[in-house]
């Protein structure tokens, strides 16, 4: 049991790592400047979930939900 408490907890570390990465490559939400001139309307703004940013969201949002499922499962205590 306590090998696969530690395979866990490194699989546990790497997804906090990839998680971080993720979050800091996407953008921010503010439009800025091009939202004043109607570019928010282009085609990469309709069709976001095909663009990075789509898939940046989505593979946060795929991390975070491994990463809550690791963190209960490693303090249960189980192993």
């Amino acid at each position: 049991m306590e090998i696969l408490k530690t395979i866990l907890t490194v699989i546990f570390i790497i997804i906090s790592l990839v998680l971080t990465v993720v979050i800091l490559m996407q953008e921010g939400k503010s439009a800025g400047l091009g939202a004043i001139a109607g570019a928010a309307d282009t085609y990469w703004g309709k069709n976001k979930g095909r663009s990075m940013e789509g898939i940046l969201v989505k593979a946060t949002t795929i991390c975070v939900v491994l990463f809550i499922i690791l963190a209960a499962v490693l303090d249960m205590g189980i192993f």
